[in-house]
């Protein structure tokens, strides 16, 4: 297309001027002429039938001399610069205007036919070969009583006419040129404006099916090609935020699986060379389990995560009541808060407070939450849990206070495997994903959450689900 497309439009120029050139030279050079031609024939028809009923019927009719006809036919001669005669129906010359006046020469026009003409009152050619170039030949009969006593026939010749038609043809010969030329500002919007961003278009097109999606460009115009462009761009760019995202995911998804591996063989080879001895291999098995147990809780998130995005989220919406739903999953947290030495207080809107959502999944987004705030809150602190109704909505609120999320990390939680530098050191068997998968489960319910976080003080989780009117439904 780079050059193709160029040397078509081109091609199409020149074809252009050519066959404008071909026209003027064939078309209109013969229309030209065929109107010049009709033009001078009105123009002697005229004159012919004026003279036909004037100095020709008169001399038919015995008040003029044939002297006086042919002074006063010189003069019409001279003027419409065109030859002149009278001739008999038999075809013979009585007169003419480019001879002097001869009554004892007679001259015959042999095979002289008035109906030449054939329904028109001109005809071209020698005239019955009484002339050696061609000639426009203009009839017009002289009738007195009703009957036609001869004709005033006017020649004039055809070169006079092609002449004419070649100083018409030369004008539009200069105007086809001139506008050939203004046409080259048509090529040059079409090369500025179509062919350039087209170029540049496919040029970056090449570089990304090359796997540079790094590759940048610009075009700048507000029309469709300018759209395209900034639609190849912006797909190009996301393609890339996907491929670094992917060679990020890999690398996470490496480190968290070769992290645990490690351990587990180092352990068990310690145990079997002896390093780690029989008394103590009931320690290091626990801490292998633990290890395991990380590896699967691993796996099963990213099974999670790649159904949702492989098939979507599956919902089975039903109407329950969040309320008890906070208190369940408190209550499974109490080994784990009571090691920690962390209290939950309940902030809860009513007795009921029914909702309609995933009940599983909402059970998931909790736990997550819950576990979130247990792993990064201080010894001897206490976790809020609140639920608020606002507008037909249910609002519910995890608040810790914790370590807190650093301002330039927020934005981050909740890509897959992200951890904040200050949780590492805390969340050993954390596999950054969690925040991505109550995320997905959130925004399959048409809903939204949002984190509020200063760091050092705390972190609040806050999301939203439908709420239901009907308690019976419950």
């Amino acid at each position: 297309m780079r050059k193709t497309l160029y040397l078509k439009f081109c091609l199409a120029y020149l074809i252009f001027g050519l066959f404008g050139f071909f026209v003027v030279a064939t078309f209109a050079s013969s229309m030209t002429l065929e109107h010049l031609k009709r033009e001078k024939s009105d123009s002697l028809y005229k004159e012919a039938t004026l003279i036909a009923n004037t100095y020709a019927s008169d001399l038919y009719n015995n008040t003029i001399s044939l002297d006086t006809v042919k002074k006063q036919l010189d003069a019409i001669d001279v003027f419409i610069d065109a030859t002149i005669w009278i001739v008999n129906p038999s075809g013979r010359l009585i007169l003419s205007t480019d001879t002097p006046l001869d009554v004892n020469t007679e001259i015959v026009i042999e095979g002289f036919d008035p109906t030449i003409t054939v329904g028109s009152y001109y005809t071209t050619g020698t005239f019955f070969d009484s002339f050696e170039e061609e000639m426009l030949s203009v009839f017009a009969p002289i009738t007195t009583n009703y009957k036609v006593q001869g004709y005033v026939v006017i020649h004039t010749s055809m070169d006079a006419l092609r002449s004419s038609r070649e100083s018409l043809l030369s004008i539009s010969y200069i105007m086809l040129v001139i506008i050939f030329l203004l046409s080259l500002i048509i090529l040059l919007f079409f090369t500025e404006f179509v062919y350039v961003p087209l170029r540049k278009i496919t040029t970056a097109t090449e570089q990304y099916a090359s796997g540079n999606m790094h590759y940048e460009f610009s075009v700048e115009s507000e029309d469709e090609i300018g759209y395209l462009a900034a639609a190849l761009s912006y797909m190009a760019s996301e393609i890339a935020k996907n491929e670094d995202g992917q060679k990020k995911f890999i690398a996470n998804v490496s480190h968290d699986f070769r992290s645990p591996l490690t351990s587990i063989k180092g352990y068990l080879e310690a145990m079997l060379d002896g390093t780690i001895p029989p008394q103590q291999h009931e320690k290091y098995l626990g801490i292998v389990l633990n290890e395991t147990d990380r590896l699967t809780k691993l796996t099963n998130s990213l099974l999670t995560l790649n159904n949702l995005n492989m098939r979507g989220m599956v919902l089975e919406k039903a109407v329950f009541d969040i309320n008890q739903v906070i208190r369940n999953t408190a209550a499974s947290f109490e080994g784990t808060l009571a090691k920690k030495k962390i209290s939950i207080e309940l902030v809860l809107t009513g007795e009921e407070l029914p909702v309609e959502a995933d009940i599983v999944k909402i059970q998931q987004v909790l736990y997550n939450l819950l576990d979130n705030a247990i792993k990064f809150s201080h010894t001897d602190s206490t976790i809020k849990i609140e639920t608020t109704e606002k507008h037909q909505k249910v609002f519910v609120s995890v608040k810790d206070s914790g370590i807190g999320i650093p301002k330039e990390s927020l934005k981050l939680i909740w890509d897959r495997f992200y951890k904040t530098d200050l949780s590492r050191g805390k969340d050993k068997k954390g596999t950054g994903l969690g925040l991505s998968i109550t995320k997905e489960i959130i925004h399959a319910h048409n809903e939204n959450i949002n984190v509020i976080s200063t760091e050092g003080v705390g972190t609040e989780f806050i999301f939203s689900l439908p709420l239901v009117d009907d308690e019976d439904d419950i």
